[in-house]
Order: structure tokens, then C-alpha cells, then sequence
């Protein structure tokens, strides 16, 4: 077994970051974010994520500028502590414990030192009924203090941020829940209330969804579940109170937000059309459509020149106030629920699941960023609420990457229910799938899975349906080279008995073929498509199906719906074992012949890793995530660990991930794997703040620590100079973009600055001689000097003067200037 601590479960990113609204630095160079327990830096102009500010243990409720530090951000959190960050360099400054959960906070630049927070009223997170807290942060240099001074500002407020905001820069607050509005006022410490009917003569739908302040006018700004949008005025009188009506959303406001100079009301929902309002003339705005999902929020910067919305889809959009999109942030898109498996891709080594309705994403688990997303149906998705649409449903990759399966659906079972099949070749040009095949009457009725074989020498398909048939589909031998000439032919069809087949799966040669029928599992031949031999147990249907890899290669496994997982021999075609646990995934390691299964319990999910032909569970660890785990997949790594163990070696070749009921995705993680990355961030630590991005690391700053180890491991480091440090290079990395010659230019010079010089290695020897034989001229001369010296006769009468002699230095820098060849100024003069 694995000692405690040595593998741990860790999050391997694909948080939500649209969770709470973003805010964006002073001078719109950093997007800030909460992402899980964590808080992410991006940079404003490449998208790259800089900073990862970790600390937290539990969700990231809230994040805000502090106002005496443009530099520095506030976090709050479930765990009951507020953080404050130097998010510029991505360092933690001081810790302030609450002891309480908070779920959003709040700051103003006219309450200095404190930070407002919305906690709950009892100690238990389930509560219902929550409070605005005002923190009054002690100063302190130890780097973690206790917040002793706590007021209560307001009751009965919602925890959603969006439902209090801040006036006139913090002269009042005003908070809406359901019916009701609520105005604070800090100095005369008066809370005014106002109400609105649950429904009216026209049927609209009163209840309020956000609040947004104007930052100098007496204004505040409410959205409704109707789509209405009602501007506030004369508050300051509970009776003499004046709001005016806007209207464009066919559904719920989600979303307001006031431009700094109070010019502008920005307003979404789930149109994701971003809505100007222009204050002073009010039946003018302006509209950004079609920006993908439903907006939910919406944050401006400082200046007023950066606008950024949030939405459902786990993305964040940059927008430029003249309504031109800047950027986009694309974290792992979370559905409801992954209907496809997670897959790697051969070629990107990119996790593919579903995406955006009728999407695939394929998202990089290395930069925790997704590259590309694919169209499956190629249809607008409409956001209506009970509304059939066709989605992805299943998916299936072949190892080479080069062929990508899909079956979209639409409408229930029976008459109703619409399904295609769809097969992707993928092209070397666009670096993407490009759809191939259309098969609208794949079957008769759903698909249930689908699988490709691994041999090389054909490519096979097989798809398994309700209609009680598994069919084969072959790509046509003279179709390999030419995808867009390539054709799919069905090539066998199957059946057992009128039973219906619910999963298949390939042997790790692509010879044999295993379906499962109820509780029946038959193994096919592939080369002749007989039936070689049934293997039948104790009741229960059969769940899924995987194959043994390399030496376990002669094993199959099930899992039946009897809570029991079954090894069969297929040399004996007999039960080989089987063990009652109630596995819900069973998973094979494609780079060896360890097997992970998670087996749900008490709540919770235990993972075992073992080998088929082994007893003994190599690995095992309780309670790996609550609930049940809905995915999983083995990734192979790029490079394997350094001094894996025999504890740890079933992570040696392979990672698993797998995708809980809350839509995270975790993983597995070494002691050596941390010092490994943590390493390696502090390698790529940049000091300016800049996105780390491939032209940065092509041209970066050398790491000091590296190049001390370089100099102390090289005896010739002193002749070698280091390209990044000569003036080619630093003048690529100092001088602006615009005022750099042309990109050909640039080339040469970066590429005659990366080259070794061999001149002062070349020199050192012809030096050593002409040194040796400056000496013995210089003795010859002195000889000749002193000869001349003893016959110069001097003139009568003349004093005797002291002769000025120079240092045999001073001699050899004479003699090697006399060697230098001053012909072109001849040439000059005589030009």
C-alpha cells in the first residue's frame, strides 16, 4: 500500500472562473478571476494565465481591488479567512481569519480598512438567512492575524454579489432580495425599503435578480426576472421615491454594471447580447450579440476603456468600450453533465469531452486552456428554456488520431427520438476535424457505444444500438491517404439472440471483439466475424467491459449490475476471479497492464489499481471525492516520473484524471511530481509580470539560478557567451514593437547572436606566442636602447634632462597600433 500523503489527490485545474464577476487592474494589464480555491492572474493582451494565486482551502467566494494599493487584491472564502495578495508578483501578504464562511465581499475607498463581507447569521453553511458584516482589518506584521473588530451593517441580505452594490463611492449600499430593495446609509446609519407587487395586471414578474449603483448621481439601477430594467431616483424619502422602466431582455437581467464616469449602463442575460444604455439619453443604446453563453456577469475597468462579461460556459470576453471584442479566456466548459467520455487526443494530447451545446472541446490539461472547440451539429443553438436541440451524445477517437466518431441525438425515446452518426477525418492543412461521413440510419434505434480498433492495418468501427445489433463500419483500403475521398461501408452485422447490446470493447491486437448482451458477454473473431465463445455469470446485466494490456492481455473484465467485478480467462474461457464491490468506472491504462477502479460507497468514491493477474491491489485510497465519479481516462505523460518507486509506479507512465458530480476534474499527484512543478514555476518566475508565452520563452531572461549551476557544471562557460544576454538580445526585449525593423532583419540578428564564437578560444594559443616573443623582442631592444644610449653624444651647453620611458604595456599597445593599416585614410584624403 501507499503511505498516507505520498499520493494525493489534487485539482488539475478546469475550475469555473465565471463564478464571480472578474475585475480587471488599474491600467488593464491583468484580468483577475476566482477559480476554485485559487485566484488567477491572466494577461489582458495574450490570454496567458501569469499568476495562480493558491493559498485557500475551500471555494473563492469573492475577490476585490484593495483601494489603498492598486496592486494588491482581497479574497474571501469558505474556509474563513480573507487573504490579501501582491497579485504583480503573486505573493501572499497577510492572512485575516474570520473564523466564519463568507460568501461575497465588498470594498470602498471611504472605508479604509475595512472589507465588508456577507457571512451567514448561525454557524452552519446551510443557513438560509445571511448578514452584511463590516471586517475592520487589524495592522498587524504578523503575516496571519485574527479579525477581532467585526459590526454588522445590514440583515437579510443574499449572498449573490450581484444583489449589493455600493453608492456614490461608499456614501450608501443598496441590496435587493426577492421583492424588496433596501437603501443604507453610512452617516445617518438609516436603512430605507422599498417594495414592488409579486406580479401585475400584465403579468410581469417583479422579483429583482441585480443591483448596480451609479458612482456620482443619486441613481440606482435594479433588473428584473421579466427583463426589465427600473433607474431609481429621490430614495432618500421612503414615500417620495421615482423609477423609470427600461425594457429590451426577453428573459431574467442577470447582470449590471455602471461605467466609472456613469455614462453608461451595462446590462445581460441570457441573450448574450451586451446591452449600452446611455444615461442621459436614455432611449439610445447600443448592442454586442452573439458572444456565446448566457451572460452572468459583467465588470469594468478603471478607466472605463475594458469592458469583461462572464458566462455560462466557463469564459470570460474582453470588450473595448467602442464594443470591438479584444480577447477571449476559455476555461473547461462545465455542462450539467458529460454525456460523452473523456478521451485523450493522439495528437494535441488534449482531454475531448463536451462542450458548449453541440460541441466538443478539446482542452489542454498542461496549460489547463482550451485550444479549440469543434461543431459537431453545425446548427445555432437557441437559448430557450424547454426547447429539443440536438447534442452530443457519444464520441470515439482511434489511436492514431486521425479518425473521430460522433453521435448527436434530439427528442426521447421511441418515434421521436433523432439520431446520426457522424465520422471526422482529421486534415494536416486546417490542424482540425473536418467532417467526412453522414450516416442518418446508422440503426434502428439509439446508440449505446461505440469503439474504434487499434490494429493499424484497417480501421474499424463498431457501434453497438437498442435495436439489438452491433454493427462494423470499415474505412475503404484505398481511402487512407485521401480523407476527403475517403469512404465508410458497413461490414458485418451482429446480433446475440435478440438481446440488446449496451457496450464493446476492442482486445489491445484489435483481434478480438467483446459485446456484452444483458448478462451474456460474447468475444467475436474480427478477421472472419464469428462467434468464438460466450461467457456467462451470476445475475446482473453487464456494465462495462475493458480488456487486460500487454502481459494481462488474456484477461477480460466486467463490471455487472449486481455490484461485482468479474476477470475472465479467455486462453481457459473461464472466470478467473471476481470480487463484490459496486464499481461505477472501470478504466485500463493503454501503457500497461494496471487497471483503475472506482467503486462508489457510503457516499463516497474509493479508487483500486491492480493488475489482472495480481491479487493484490497495487494502489488503494478511500474517499477519493463524495459522491460518485461520473468519468475518468488515463493520460499518457510526455516524460516519465524520475525515480518512480514501486509505490508509485502505476503513475510512471500514465495519469489519471477523473470528473466528479460537481463537473472538477481531479487527478493524481507524487510528493516528487510537486518539487517537480514547483520547480519549475520558480524556473519561469518573471519578474516584469509578463505572460509567460512561447516568444517569451524563446527570448526570455536567463534564470540566474540556472546559469550559476551551468557556470559551476562547465569549465568552459567563461569563453561560451549566453545569447539572451548580448546586446541583440536585450535590445529585442527593451525597444518598443513598433519601432523594430522588419521580422527578416530581426531573424538574422537573433540568429548570429545565438551562435558560440570560437575567436576568444581560437586566440588564446597566438596569444600565449605573441606574448613570448614580445618578451624577447623587448630584450633585444633594450640591448639596442642601451647601446644607442651609451654612443648619443649630447650637444655642449644642453642640461641634463630626465628621459621619459614607457611601461612595456604601454610599449606593446604602441607597437600593435603601428601595425595597423591606415591606408584608407590616404584614400579618403585623396578622394
Amino acid at each position: 500500500m501507499v503511505e498516507q500523503g505520498e499520493i494525493r489527490v489534487v485539482r488539475c485545474g478546469g475550475s469555473k472562473i465565471n463564478f464571480r464577476a472578474p475585475i480587471i487592474s488599474t491600467d488593464s494589464r491583468f484580468l483577475l478571476c476566482a477559480s476554485g480555491d485559487s485566484v488567477k492572474v491572466f494577461s489582458t493582451s495574450t490570454e496567458e494565465c501569469v499568476h495562480v494565486l493558491e493559498g485557500h482551502t475551500d471555494q473563492i467566494s469573492g475577490i476585490a481591488l484593495n483601494p489603498a494599493n492598486h496592486l494588491q487584491v482581497f479574497s474571501c472564502s469558505l474556509d474563513g479567512t480573507v487573504r490579501l495578495w501582491d497579485f504583480a508578483d503573486g505573493i501572499l501578504i497577510k492572512t485575516y481569519v474570520t473564523g466564519y464562511p463568507t460568501f461575497s465581499m465588498y470594498v470602498s475607498e471611504k472605508h479604509v480598512g475595512v472589507v465588508f463581507v456577507v457571512a451567514p447569521l448561525a454557524s452552519e453553511k446551510s443557513t438560509r438567512s445571511f448578514q452584511l458584516v463590516a471586517l475592520h482589518l487589524p495592522k498587524s506584521l504578523e503575516p496571519e492575524v485574527e479579525v477581532t473588530e467585526v459590526s454588522a451593517v445590514c440583515s437579510d441580505i443574499s449572498p449573490n454579489p450581484s444583489r449589493t452594490a455600493f453608492g456614490r463611492e461608499g456614501e450608501y449600499l443598496a441590496s435587493v432580495k426577492c421583492l424588496q430593495l433596501q437603501v443604507f446609509f453610512f452617516r445617518s446609519q438609516q436603512t430605507f425599503r422599498f417594495s414592488l407587487s409579486a406580479t401585475t395586471k400584465k403579468g410581469a414578474r417583479n422579483a429583482f435578480t441585480c443591483v448596480a449603483c451609479h458612482p456620482k448621481d443619486d441613481c440606482i439601477a435594479t433588473g428584473h426576472e421579466d427583463g426589465k430594467i427600473r433607474l431609481w431616483r429621490n430614495f432618500t424619502q421612503e414615500k417620495e421615491y421615482t423609477y423609470s422602466t427600461q425594457h429590451w431582455h426577453h428573459n431574467a437581467v442577470s447582470s449590471l454594471c455602471f461605467t466609472p464616469e456613469g455614462t453608461h449602463l451595462l446590462s445581460g442575460g441570457v441573450e448574450s447580447v451586451l446591452i449600452q444604455w446611455h444615461y442621459f439619453e436614455v432611449n439610445q443604446k447600443d448592442l454586442l450579440p452573439r458572444l456565446g453563453g448566457a451572460i452572468t456577469h459583467i465588470s469594468v475597468s478603471a478607466d472605463g476603456q475594458t469592458y469583461s462579461t462572464s458566462h455560462t460556459d466557463n469564459k470570460i470576453t474582453l470588450i473595448h468600450c467602442s464594443f470591438r471584442v479584444l480577447s477571449v479566456i476559455q476555461g473547461l466548459v462545465h455542462g450539467d453533465a458529460v454525456r460523452t467520455d473523456l478521451m485523450i487526443d493522439p495528437r494535441s494530447r488534449a482531454l475531448v469531452l463536451n462542450g458548449i451545446p453541440g460541441h466538443l472541446q478539446f482542452y489542454s490539461l498542461q496549460r489547463d486552456k482550451q485550444l479549440y472547440s469543434l461543431d459537431i451539429v453545425q446548427q445555432e443553438y437557441i437559448y430557450e428554456q424547454g426547447l429539443d436541440q440536438f447534442d452530443v451524445v457519444k464520441a470515439a477517437l482511434d489511436d492514431r488520431g486521425s479518425w473521430l466518431a460522433t453521435v448527436e441525438e434530439r427528442g426521447s425515446k421511441g418515434s421521436n427520438l433523432e439520431f446520426s452518426l457522424k465520422l471526422w477525418g482529421y486534415d494536416e492543412k486546417a490542424q482540425s476535424f473536418e467532417l467526412n461521413t453522414t450516416i442518418t440510419a446508422a440503426h434502428n434505434d439509439g446508440i449505446t457505444a461505440m469503439c474504434f480498433s487499434p490494429a493499424t492495418e484497417t480501421t474499424l468501427l463498431v457501434t453497438t444500438a437498442k435495436d439489438g445489433q452491433f454493427k462494423v463500419w470499415l474505412l475503404g483500403s484505398d481511402s487512407d491517404t485521401q480523407k476527403e475521398l475517403a469512404s465508410w461501408s458497413c461490414d458485418f452485422v451482429g446480433s446475440y439472440h435478440g438481446l440488446q447490446p449496451t457496450n464493446c470493447c476492442f482486445s489491445a491486437d484489435g483481434s478480438l471483439l467483446a459485446a456484452c448482451f444483458g448478462e451474456v458477454v460474447t468475444v467475436w473473431s474480427v478477421d472472419t466475424w464469428g462467434l468464438l465463445t460466450t461467457l456467462c455469470q451470476p445475475p446482473g446485466a453487464i456494465r462495462d467491459l475493458c480488456f487486460g494490456r500487454m502481459s494481462s492481455s488474456k484477461y477480460l473484465l466486467g463490471t455487472t449490475s449486481k455490484n461485482l467485478l468479474c476477470c475472465w480467462n479467455l486462453l481457459t474461457c473461464s472466470l478467473e476471479w471476481s470480487t463484490s464491490m459496486d464499481v461505477c468506472i472501470l478504466r485500463s491504462d493503454p501503457l500497461s497492464e494496471n487497471v483503475a477502479a472506482f467503486c462508489y460507497h457510503s457516499g463516497n468514491t474509493d479508487l483500486f489499481v491492480f493488475k489482472p493477474s495480481e491479487p493484490r491491489p497495487l494502489f488503494t485510497q478511500k474517499a477519493v471525492c463524495s459522491g460518485k465519479v461520473q468519468r475518468s481516462v488515463f493520460a499518457p505523460r510526455d516524460e516519465p516520473l524520475d525515480s518512480c518507486d514501486e509505490r508509485t509506479q502505476w503513475l510512471n507512465r500514465s495519469r489519471l484524471y477523473f470528473l466528479t458530480k460537481n463537473m472538477d476534474l481531479l487527478t493524481f499527484s507524487t510528493t516528487t511530481e510537486d518539487e517537480r512543478i514547483l520547480n519549475s514555476r520558480k524556473q519561469l518566475l518573471v519578474a516584469d509580470s509578463v505572460a509567460v508565452t512561447p516568444f517569451y520563452l524563446l527570448l526570455g531572461k536567463h534564470n540566474p539560478a540556472q546559469e550559476k549551476k551551468g557556470s559551476a557544471s562547465s569549465q568552459t562557460s567563461d569563453r561560451a557567451q549566453l545569447p539572451q544576454g548580448s546586446a541583440t538580445v536585450k535590445e529585442l526585449l527593451h525597444t518598443p514593437a513598433h519601432v523594430l525593423p522588419a521580422a527578416s532583419v530581426l531573424c538574422s540578428m537573433f540568429v548570429k547572436s545565438l551562435l558560440i564564437s570560437n575567436r576568444s578560444s581560437e586566440e588564446k594559443e597566438p596569444l600565449e606566442q605573441e606574448e613570448e616573443s614580445e618578451k624577447e623582442e623587448d630584450d633585444s631592444e633594450e640591448e639596442m636602447e642601451t647601446g644607442e644610449r651609451q654612443q648619443e653624444v649630447r650637444p655642449l651647453g644642453s642640461a641634463l634632462q630626465p628621459t621619459l620611458q614607457l611601461s612595456r604595456k604601454e610599449e606593446r599597445e604602441l607597437r600593435s597600433v603601428r601595425k595597423m593599416d591606415f591606408g584608407w585614410i590616404s584614400s579618403y584624403v585623396n578622394s
